[in-house]
């Protein structure tokens, strides 16, 4: 009697290293096909495959070795009715050949006899010439149609250039925080250093005297002009007494926030980060 499972599923990872190579093959028992209903019925039965308690026979391999050109030994674990054991199964490559839709596909076939006992399949009933009904023997035979699964490439390109284009949007923040008012601009200390302060004129010039009124960081330097439109004056502070024969010295320094750095040369900047 022969016969056939109609769903079957499984996988081969081929490795470079055939010994890295693993395989498992996947049969779900109802799908048992002898073309005859009620064998097949009787087959699906706790007399056989028992499907209601065990939907399906596994296979998974723990070794595949080449012993021949073209010649394969699959070894792993085959498990039916939830007893599993050791089986050898070889194999021969057929060939392989693109598909119809251009798939890569290469072709085995091989056939391995086994017990049927060895895994709880005991059932029979006597004939009257004094014989069984089923064999004991059981061969299996495998038809494999392998189909190469080509993964999509990742795209790496777009994702460098996203770092690239991060990486180019990140670079100019450290040289905005780079250009704070110099040391000539502490002249006029303020409780508070405003945004206005920020775009103040270079500090080779020396402060000039303090003026009566207060003034704001854009008319230190007449240069600043485009300064003074963009942001408003400073609030009125009381004018710091600085001697006018010590134009260079540095002025004293007023505390300022933490999100505004104090004032000095671009090497004190980035000291403070």
């Amino acid at each position: 009697m022969r016969g056939a499972f109609n769903d079957v599923s499984g996988s081969a990872d081929i490795a470079d290293d055939l010994a890295d190579s693993k395989a498992e093959v996947i049969i779900q028992t109802a799908s048992v096909d002898t073309r005859s209903e009620g064998r097949d019925e009787h087959l699906r039965s706790a007399d056989f495959f028992d499907v209601e308690t065990y939907p399906e026979i596994r296979f998974v391999s723990s070794a595949i070795d080449e012993v021949d050109e073209g010649s394969y030994i699959v070894t792993g674990e085959l498990t039916i009715r939830d007893m599993t054991k050791t089986v050898s199964v070889p194999l021969e490559l057929i060939g392989v050949e693109t598909g119809p839709y251009g798939e890569l596909r290469a072709g085995l076939e091989g056939s391995r006899r086994i017990d049927r006992k060895d895994w709880g399949v005991t059932w029979n009933t006597k004939l009257d010439s004094g014989g069984v009904l089923v064999s004991d023997k059981i061969t299996l035979e495998f038809e494999l149609s392998l189909i190469k699964n080509v993964a999509e490439a990742a795209p790496t390109d777009s994702s460098e250039t996203a770092v690239e284009n991060e990486a180019s949007t990140e670079t100019p923040e450290p040289v905005t925080e780079a250009t704070p008012a110099p040391e000539a601009d502490t002249a006029a200390p303020q409780p508070e250093a405003p945004e206005s302060v920020t775009p103040t004129p270079a500090a080779d010039e020396p402060a000039p005297p303090v003026p009566k009124a207060p003034e704001s960081a854009a008319s230190v330097d007449p240069k600043a002009e485009p300064a003074a439109e963009e942001f408003p004056p400073p609030p009125p502070v009381k004018s710091a007494e600085t001697p006018a024969e010590r134009p260079a010295e540095k002025a004293p320094e007023v505390k300022q926030s933490d999100s505004q750095p104090s004032g000095g040369g671009l090497g004190k900047l980035f000291d403070l980060r």
